[in-house]
């Protein structure tokens, strides 16, 4: 009975220990995970402020015209419409575009222009739109084939009927 007693003891210290040794990791575990979003909460919000500093220096950079700026829209003309008499286009203000800006969007344009060509060819050189092309290809074919078969029997048609109007001719005048 001593002996029952020292195995039944023993497994409940062990299972004791596995419990004491799940608690200790879970709550390792929690401490690392919470000192891990502390940290990246950190690296946020200082990431928002490097973000807020460099708007408000665009902002004041934005607010602040340079002093030559009326200089030069005095000797620079602005097109406002060209070839045509809209009304839409009268209401329009007359906007100038700085050399960054106008790269920005000069590149944003080509880059959405290349994305479309790119999505064109690949639609296009889909295998449903293949098939589709070479069916259209070999109906077009046989109509083409059938119109000038139809147009060579028509002018052989006109051809005999002038052989035969010409030797019908030739004989009556002889």
């Amino acid at each position: 009975m001593n002996e029952e007693w020292t195995v039944q003891a023993w497994t409940v210290v062990v299972a004791l220990l596995v419990l004491l040794t799940l608690t200790v990791g879970g709550i390792l575990l929690t401490l690392l995970g919470r000192r891990r979003a502390v940290a990246e909460r950190a690296e946020a919000l200082a990431g928002t402020a490097a973000l807020q500093e460099r708007l408000d220096a665009l902002e004041r950079r934005l607010a602040t015209p340079p002093a030559s700026a009326s200089a030069v829209e005095d000797r620079n003309y602005v097109i406002t419409r060209i070839g045509s008499d809209d009304e839409e286009s009268d209401r329009l203000p007359a906007t100038r575009v700085d050399g960054p800006l106008f790269a920005d969007l000069v590149l944003r344009e080509s880059v959405v222009q290349a994305a479309s060509l790119v999505a064109g060819l690949r639609r296009a050189l889909a295998p449903e739109i293949r098939n589709r092309i070479r069916f259209e290809m070999k109906r077009e074919v046989k109509r083409a084939r059938k119109q000038r078969r139809a147009d060579l029997r028509g002018a052989r048609r006109d051809w005999e009927a002038r052989q035969r109007a010409g030797t019908l001719d030739e004989g009556s005048a002889a």
